[in-house]
């Protein structure tokens, strides 16, 4: 090897990168301390990336159709677009309260009904008991139990449990304004990513010319234009999906006379937005719901969530997620369990963009190694069938 100028500092920045994970790795509980507070720090710029990516997606199409042939109102375009997103996000929101808060209070008013009946069984059930209280005097008797110790445990006990219930009272109180300060720096924050969003971007253009050459630099903005691209269409797909599915359990469940349909299925199609094991939440508290009115067919919904949901996890969500992302079915269901496996409902939510970036990536690599090598598509394209005559 050459000791020229560019070999040395290869050395040099392998050498030190060494030595920086040697000292990564034996100092992990500050560096994951450190990154836990820089997370901390950056968590309302993060969200508002999120939020502003997520509205991004239906901005987009409704700016696109605003005063397309009237010169003198684009300037109106972009403000005009953000606030009608965000005029459907919350009519959308308004409807799905609508629709659920009436039938959660009719289910607690249900449940309020069905005290006073329990309250009597359980009555019913201490007088039965006041018969074998003789009983119970007697072998309470018998036994030796320092009260007054166990008194004494049993306040100790309290006092601690009194103490642990206020401090985590006064965490949960701070967690709550600390995370609705952090959402509304976001949201403000989205706003100004919306409104200035091609500034943004040239302005990270110039950044990567600046600091990469060109030809990495080019090939990075594939990869995010490329990366951009699949993550809109894993949102627009899920949200197909879980109106399809929606619908399904709406459709179903007035078939089979089931209350709550509405209800249920709004519930349903909002969980689904998690992928595959979304369904399950709402499947948990639909059937919590119709079993305040009837268990059985509490239990005939749980029969039907199995059914359409093999239906669903099987054909429907590979399909249309799977499409909308450009990533075969049996690669969607392997990025979800990878997903669910590291990271949980987040890994479920960013692995089926991110394997149909590495897929779309990987396939483009292939393709350029096959024509490097210059093999004969007929090596590796399918066999035609043969049809032997006898």
């Amino acid at each position: 090897m050459e000791w020229n100028k560019q070999n040395v500092k290869y050395i040099l920045l392998v050498v030190c990168g060494g030595i920086a994970f040697y000292c990564a790795l034996t100092h992990l509980a500050a560096v994951v301390y450190a990154l836990g507070w820089v997370l901390g720090i950056l968590a309302p710029f993060l969200l508002g990336g999120a939020i502003a990516f997520i509205l991004n997606v239906p901005m987009r199409a409704i700016e696109r159709h605003l005063f397309q042939k009237e010169r003198t109102m684009e300037r109106c375009r972009r403000p005009l677009a953000l606030l009608l997103t965000l005029l459907a996000v919350i009519v959308v929101l308004s409807l799905a309260s609508c629709v659920i808060g009436p039938g959660v209070v009719e289910a607690v008013g249900t449940v309020g009904n069905q005290i006073p009946v329990a309250l009597n069984r359980l009555q019913a059930q201490l007088l039965k008991l006041q018969e074998y209280w003789p009983q119970l005097e007697d072998l309470i008797g018998e036994l030796r139990i320092d009260w007054q110790s166990l008194s004494k445990s049993i306040i100790d006990l309290a006092q601690s449990w009194g103490g642990s219930l206020l401090s985590s009272g006064g965490g949960l109180v701070g967690g709550v304004v600390s995370g609705v300060g952090t959402f509304v720096i976001g949201l403000i924050f989205s706003f100004y990513l919306l409104i200035q969003k091609e500034k943004l971007s040239r302005q990270g253009r110039q950044v990567l010319y600046a600091l990469l050459p060109e030809r990495r630099a080019d090939r990075t903005l594939d990869i995010l234009r490329l990366a951009g691209r699949t993550f809109s269409s894993f949102l627009s797909g899920q949200c197909l999906e879980a109106c399809i599915l929606g619908t399904l359990f709406v459709v179903s469940m007035t078939l089979f006379r089931m209350p709550y349909a509405l209800l249920v299925g709004v519930l349903i199609a909002l969980t689904a937005l998690i992928p595959i094991v979304g369904a399950f939440i709402g499947c948990g508290v639909g059937a919590l719901l119709i079993a305040v009115t009837d268990p059985w067919k509490a239990l005939v919904f749980i029969v039907l969530f199995l059914v359409l949901q093999q239906i669903e996890g099987n054909l429907i969500y590979p399909h249309v997620v799977g499409s909308s992302v450009g990533l075969p079915s049996i690669w969607v269901l392997v990025a979800v369990t990878l997903g669910g496996k590291l990271m949980g409902i987040t890994g479920m939510l960013f692995f089926i963009p991110l394997c149909s970036v590495l897929y779309a990536l990987f396939r483009d690599y292939v393709k350029m190694r096959l024509q490097i090598s210059a093999v004969p598509a007929q090596k590796w394209q399918d066999a035609p069938l043969s049809i032997k005559k006898k």
